[in-house]
């Protein structure tokens, strides 16, 4: 059924938005800042859940550590915007509206479109039905059930990427008995410094972690994997972090995307086949200078926010601006007590600048804390304010 209050909302320009990560909620909560006194325009922000992921803390559940739960109706009261929560069944670019798994109907005038990325489980066969994801909360929670009750045996940690690495060290701090093994096609801290790079490998070594780079994984049993070749890796827990996939509804509903199903952006953020519609975070290919960004949350919340912008931009009659990110710095954490940060250039290739140890630890707990603080000083900001996007970090500007 049509959600009637939508319906009737004729006089009121309606920007909907979808997916609640960090590009999703820096838009909404930037959208709500601006607009929340006008009468005439509604922000509404579409999520499965009400409690906000964490996506840079997920290792530390899997590893029965505690975070906390933040809450995402909380974090709008006041603000104006309002929230439903619900999957997104379909959206309908044509008639603009969005469907939810309770069967009712959304309009929209303005999507802001974040369905961001999960693991890739399709693409090995046996991954979705043996091996855990660090998809959710309550994905991290599971497995972190799992390893606590395991006593001894081998953790399978694959893809030897940002999220395999800091998981595979995560593990094997918090349960030394255990045995863990990473595997991934290219060696850990691949696009480092040499000495950043040899100092995350002997972190690992030093944590007991058993590194395999040049591998490849061709099947997830219930007990080991398969590598090309033939070779069988025994396994008591298969943790799956290698590769991304984003919805496929953008694709259903006619945007225009590039081969990973990611919606192709204009310079504004705008999908270059509905101009109605705004693309943000890991479901956007945006194209800069250097290339197509790659989804990260350092870039993530900046594309949000510029969105937003845009959008305002674009209802008080003016045309918005191009999209500027340069990345900064690409920080792991190597446990609770120790990390590595590689400064970069803004097309993320490295600098000759890095941190390891306890001050890169510090360093990393404090630009990826939460961003709770942020999307409050967001919700406070006078409307003549905007968070910039420079370097990868916000930055105080003016519309």
């Amino acid at each position: 059924m049509n959600d009637n209050r939508e319906a009737s909302a004729t006089a009121t320009h309606r920007i909907l938005v979808l997916g609640a990560g960090y590009a999703g909620m820096a838009a909404a909560v930037q959208l709500a800042a601006r607009v929340g006194r006008r009468a005439d325009v509604r922000v509404t922000l579409v999520n499965p859940q009400e409690r906000f992921i964490e996506r840079l803390r997920l290792h530390m559940s899997a590893t029965g550590q505690q975070v906390a739960e933040l809450n995402i109706p909380e974090l709008l009261e006041g603000t104006g915007a309002r929230f439903v929560r619900g999957w997104v069944t379909a959206v309908d670019v044509t008639a603009k509206t969005v469907r939810i798994d309770d069967d009712r109907v959304l309009n929209y005038d303005t999507l802001v479109y974040g369905l961001g990325g999960v693991a890739d489980t399709a693409a090995v066969p046996g991954v979705e039905d043996h091996a855990y994801t660090l998809n959710s909360p309550q994905d991290a929670e599971v497995l972190a059930g799992r390893l606590a009750r395991l006593g001894h045996g081998t953790v399978v940690v694959g893809g030897s990427g940002l999220t395999g690495i800091e998981s595979a060290a995560e593990i094997a701090e918090r349960y030394p008995e255990l045995n863990v093994v990473l595997l991934g096609r290219q060696e850990p801290g691949a696009a480092m410094r040499p000495r950043p790079k040899a100092y995350l490998q002997a972190a690992l070594a030093r944590l007991g972690v058993q590194v395999r780079s040049g591998v490849e994984v061709t099947k997830v049993l219930p007990d080991s994997v398969e590598l090309a070749g033939g070779e069988s890796v025994p396994a008591d827990v298969v943790l799956w972090t290698s590769g991304t996939r984003v919805s496929p509804l953008a694709a259903a509903a006619g945007l225009t995307v590039d081969e990973r199903g990611r919606v192709v952006t204009d310079a504004t953020l705008r999908s270059v086949s509905h101009p109605e519609a705004y693309a943000v975070g890991d479901a956007a290919a945006i194209r800069q200078g250097y290339g197509v960004m790659h989804g990260t949350c350092q870039g993530g919340m900046p594309t949000g926010v510029h969105a937003a912008v845009s959008i305002v931009r674009t209802l008080d009659g003016k045309r918005p601006k191009p999209f500027r990110f340069g990345y900064y710095h690409t920080p792991v954490s190597l446990g609770r007590n120790d990390a590595v940060v590689q400064f970069t250039h803004p097309d993320d290739s490295p600098r000759r600048v890095h941190l390891t140890g306890r001050m890169a630890a510090r360093y990393k707990e404090t630009v990826t804390a939460s961003p709770w603080p942020t999307y409050g000083r967001m919700k406070k900001m006078p409307a003549s304010g905007a968070f910039w996007p420079r370097g990868g970090r916000f930055t105080r500007g003016v519309r």
